[in-house]
């Protein structure tokens, strides 16, 4: 299930990149922000999983 939980993380990354990506593009800053909220979601819980990982 690690990495699964990995491959989920790294997508909420990379979706949110595009959607601040799209944010900008479109002078839209709800949607400029949600995507870098996702950035940021991703990338937490994708350092909860390396110490998941360091622990094993």
């Amino acid at each position: 299930m690690g990495n699964q939980d990995k491959l989920e993380n790294t997508a909420q990354e990379k979706l949110g990149e595009a959607k601040e990506a799209m944010g900008k593009a479109s002078d839209d800053e709800d949607l400029q922000a949600e995507g870098k909220s996702d950035q940021m979601k991703g990338s937490l819980k994708q350092a909860g999983e390396k110490v998941k990982d360091a622990f094993k």
